[in-house]
């Protein structure tokens, strides 16, 4: 090493460490995140986790309850993230501070599925076939809402 690069060396190492420092508050993470170009979520959906983005189709097991066209709000959110930050496992995300929506597109059927038993030596074949149905929800924007000023009295 010469001598230049000894004397930048600290300088390098302290520009590095304030290039990458943590937010301090929730509002300051959400600004940072809210600021880039494209966000992504962990939800919940049916008891598995699925990473979504806006205008995402997801396919997921049949739910029974839902008509085509209705709007269901994703409240078991664990991440929110962009490109360049995340903020995962904290209780400030919830339904009243981002907000997703997903509308059922479509219910469809997947591919005809064959079951086949047999026992051997004893003549016993039987065919089973069915179709698993399935829900399509397609993701609507992420909206993590501005920090809510209150005026000064």
């Amino acid at each position: 090493m010469n001598s230049l690069s000894r004397q930048l060396q600290p300088l390098c190492r302290s520009f590095c460490r304030n290039l990458h420092v943590a937010p301090e508050t929730t509002a300051s993470a959400l600004d940072l995140i809210r600021s880039q170009p494209s966000q992504y979520v962990v939800a919940t959906i049916v008891g598995r986790k699925y990473v979504l983005a806006p205008r995402d189709v997801l396919t997921i097991p049949r739910l029974r309850d839902v008509k085509v066209g209705d709007v269901l709000t994703l409240d078991e959110i664990h991440e929110l993230g962009s490109r360049e930050y995340t903020l995962r496992g904290n209780p400030s995300i919830s339904p009243s501070k981002v907000k997703v929506e997903a509308t059922v597109v479509e219910h469809t059927k997947g591919a005809m599925e064959f079951i086949f038993k047999k026992k051997r030596r004893k003549g016993y074949q039987k065919t089973k076939k069915h179709k698993q149905t399935y829900t399509r929800l397609r993701i609507g924007d992420i909206e993590i809402p501005l920090p809510s000023v209150q005026p000064v009295i």
